[in-house]
């Protein structure tokens, strides 16, 4: 008979329909309403990428699905049954859904990991502490994955990426060595910086991993998507990037969004629609590298940092 062991799997949500949207933007703002003005403009970029809102659900599930299969064919615990269970930070089935929905079905130990590689005490840390409290009063036992971000096959993944797109750009007529490869994650408040927040630290050592094993000089990091608020956010900002690149006579960019691990909004609109509009007033050929979604060696990445955290924690 073997034991069962829960993994929950953390992520930002994406609401199920448009009609969702509302009550999502709720939810991030704490409960507070958008404004008619700022729930449109929302609506309208969910509308501007193909599919709506469905296929990031669907990324998702399915990357659930997949890591479920990975940690069964997995045969270093052959006494352990893994089952997956989804948990948003914005949208249903919750955080707490989740560590719930363990508990009802009998589950004792698990162990959480979140849809992104690298650590923030404002990110990450805030699904842990989410699921810790609904764990501790539902009597379900928990140990959580940090951060993966210097992981082999998560490097291996993201550099296939970035060299596909660099041939792309050898066959439109530029070489790689004229090709500057913008490295991108979600920006968040600089504050976290004097707080001494490792989140920058590794996405830069995720992006020199990258650029070592494939040889790439000409790169740099830039910041996306900063929230609309009074506090300044992580700079420089992936559209000022392009502008000051356009100034340098860069005329190739390659963006490799390392910080995103499917196809988010973040990518599919700020990246493919308003990044791409910016390149084209500046008369720049702009692409970005694939997104890992269900990439098998992204799967072997979660199911090692799973499986090492179990071993860790002394848990199976």
């Amino acid at each position: 008979m073997k034991t069962k062991v829960g993994v929950l799997v953390m992520s930002y949500g994406t609401p199920e329909s448009i009609e969702g949207i509302d009550a999502y933007y709720t939810h991030i703002r704490r409960g507070n309403a958008p404004s008619e003005e700022q729930l449109q403009e929302l609506v309208d970029r969910y509308k501007a990428i193909v599919g709506g809102v469905f296929p990031l659900r669907e990324n998702t599930n399915h990357q659930v699905e997949s890591l479920q299969e990975a940690l069964n064919a997995d045969s270093r615990l052959p006494d352990v049954e893994f089952v997956c269970y989804q948990g948003l930070k914005h949208a249903r089935p919750f955080i707490e859904d989740g560590v719930e929905q363990m508990a009802q079905d009998g589950i004792k130990k698990a162990v959480g990991i979140v849809l992104a590689p690298h650590y923030s005490t404002m990110s990450v840390e805030s699904y842990i502490k989410r699921a810790q409290a609904k764990a501790d009063e539902v009597g379900v036992e928990m140990t959580f994955v940090k951060s993966y971000h210097l992981h082999p096959q998560l490097i291996e993944a993201l550099s296939r990426r970035v060299n596909a797109k660099l041939d792309l750009f050898k066959e439109a007529g530029a070489e790689r060595e004229d090709v500057r490869v913008l490295f991108s994650a979600h920006s968040l408040p600089e504050k976290i910086v004097e707080l001494g927040d490792p989140y920058p630290e590794q996405l830069l050592e995720t992006s020199r991993a990258i650029a070592d094993k494939i040889g790439i000089t000409s790169w740099q990091f830039a910041w996306q998507s900063a929230g609309r608020t009074s506090v300044p956010w992580l700079g420089p900002d992936i559209l000022d990037t392009l502008r000051s690149l356009s100034k340098e006579q860069v005329e190739n960019v390659l963006v490799a969004p390392i910080g995103f691990v499917s196809d988010h909004l973040e990518v599919l609109y700020d990246l493919d629609i308003e990044a791409q509009d910016v390149a084209k007033e500046l008369d720049m050929r702009l692409m970005r590298i694939d997104m890992l979604n269900s990439d098998p060696l992204y799967m072997v990445t979660l199911c090692d940092a799973v499986v090492d955290q179990l071993k860790q924690a002394q848990m199976v």
